[in-house]
């Protein structure tokens, strides 16, 4: 372990009274054998914050901010390697609070140890010894592949409502199995996620939803929104979501019930539209209950979407990208919008082309966990092939003209109009996508206007 640890990082080791021990993800990685790039390295020990940050400086490192009161350094080897410090310590909750309410420094690193939340987390390299040292049993969690809390679930979940949303991470990331009385606990506590502002829960929601690709262990996202789902955590964040659990569908088109349809339309989903594929159906319950079918549940579904992520602070840009997803996602779903109009529909929804039909095959294989090629991303994708054959234009920058060319043909006010339609136009016929075949039908649209204003 000590040879992948950066040498000034171990010239303080050597330097410091007492041990200096790297502690949490960086070690159960190194055990587990599993590789993240960028990995954060965590070091420990009984010196307080500001006594160990002179030992900091001595040895080359660059203290960024010390915090006497949580006995934090963070700081830097200025080698582009940052380490944050804690001293040894026990920390005292008040229900429903996720930071510590009282602080107590000690030299016991098995009270160490038991403030944190899970065995795996909780083994320590001793960096001058060359040696781990393991109070819980943590090493053999880890060879295991079992998450079990460092001290009664109850309590370790009572504590801090965001170590349910860890679990259900970790879960996923690692491949790691909660043990039973790990599930009890966690749902127990269910209700203290609603103590945890929400920004954190939608920050480790989108871990959960990247879980596969911190160590590529296969359906780690889908595990964790199955460890999400099991412990009652999803209904308190996405009951929207979670009211589709036990309704059934067609038989014909779907294996799963509308809940189950959905995570597994994540477990199927490209990275970049999870989130979207996780609510793309999320109208189905409402529109189930209020009007006994699933018609209009894309517009429902967007309505709905976005509340929750509102609700969950979810950035704008994101907001907008998974209600347009949702919105849409069943357009052209059985093959049968005429070409021209499916032409235009391409033309109106260009930045979002990929996107629909990443998450029209999440929503086609999460229905019968068909891993075939969607039949309307196959169609799309044939379409979309041909108009790029053809010269179709696709958007305004494509267009052979552009607003200077209108400037003396059509009133300002009209020059965006007047190229959108020629957009459409040439999205149909691609052989008039030339400038002046393109002005020859403005100016035969506006001499057609002119007669017709004249005739009335």
């Amino acid at each position: 372990m000590r040879a992948i640890l950066p040498e000034k990082l171990v010239q303080l080791a050597h330097s410091c009274p007492k041990p200096l021990y790297v502690v949490g993800g960086f070690v159960r990685d190194f055990l587990g054998k599993l590789h993240a790039k960028n990995a954060d390295i965590d070091i420990c020990g009984s010196m307080l914050a500001e006594d160990f940050s002179v030992y900091a400086k001595k040895a080359g490192l660059i203290p960024q901010a010390v915090y006497k009161h949580t006995g934090t350094v963070k700081l830097s080897d200025g080698l582009g390697n940052d380490f944050e410090y804690t001293c040894f310590r026990s920390d005292k909750y008040v229900r429903g609070e996720h930071t510590p309410a009282e602080i107590f420094f000690t030299e016991d690193i098995t009270l160490d140890a038991r403030r944190r939340d899970f065995t795996a987390n909780a083994v320590y390299y001793d960096v001058q010894a060359d040696a781990f040292v393991d109070p819980l049993g943590g090493i053999q969690a880890i060879q295991e592949k079992r998450l079990t809390t460092v001290d009664k679930p109850e309590k370790v979940f009572g504590e801090d409502g965001l170590r349910l949303m860890r679990l259900a991470r970790f879960a996923g990331q690692l491949g790691f199995t909660p043990d039973e009385a790990c599930y009890e606990g966690a749902t127990k506590n269910a209700s203290m996620i609603e103590d945890i502002s929400p920004e954190r829960i939608y920050a480790e929601l989108t871990q959960i939803l990247l879980a596969d690709q911190k160590y590529g262990k296969k359906d780690g996202h889908y595990q964790g929104l199955l460890v999400l789902e099991r412990i009652g955590v999803l209904e308190k964040i996405m009951p929207e979501l979670t009211a589709g659990k036990g309704i059934a569908q067609r038989a014909d088109f779907h294996r799963y019930d509308m809940l189950f349809h959905s995570l597994r339309a994540v477990k199927y989903a490209h990275p970049s539209i999870r989130l979207a594929a996780l609510l793309h159906d999320v109208g189905k319950p409402f529109c189930h209950k209020r009007d006994g079918n699933s018609y209009e549940h894309p517009k429902e579904g967007e309505r709905i979407a976005r509340d929750i992520l509102n609700r969950l602070k979810a950035p704008k840009k994101t907001v907008e990208q998974v209600c347009a997803l949702t919105l849409w996602h069943m357009y052209d779903f059985n093959c049968q919008t005429k070409e021209p109009k499916l032409r235009r529909f391409f033309v109106d929804h260009y930045p979002l082309l990929e996107e629909l039909m990443l998450i029209k095959q999440a929503d086609f294989s999460g229905c019968k966990d068909e891993t075939a090629i969607a039949p309307t991303v196959k169609r799309w994708k044939a379409l979309l092939s041909n108009m790029k054959k053809e010269g179709a234009p696709l958007c305004l920058k494509e267009l052979a003209v552009g607003g200077q060319d209108l400037v003396y043909l059509v009133p300002a006010p009209m020059i965006s109009k007047i190229l959108q339609e020629l957009l459409y136009h040439a999205a149909c016929f691609p052989r008039d996508n030339k400038k002046g075949k393109l002005l020859r039908l403005v100016r035969i649209a506006k001499h057609t206007a002119k007669q017709n204003q004249k005739s009335k």
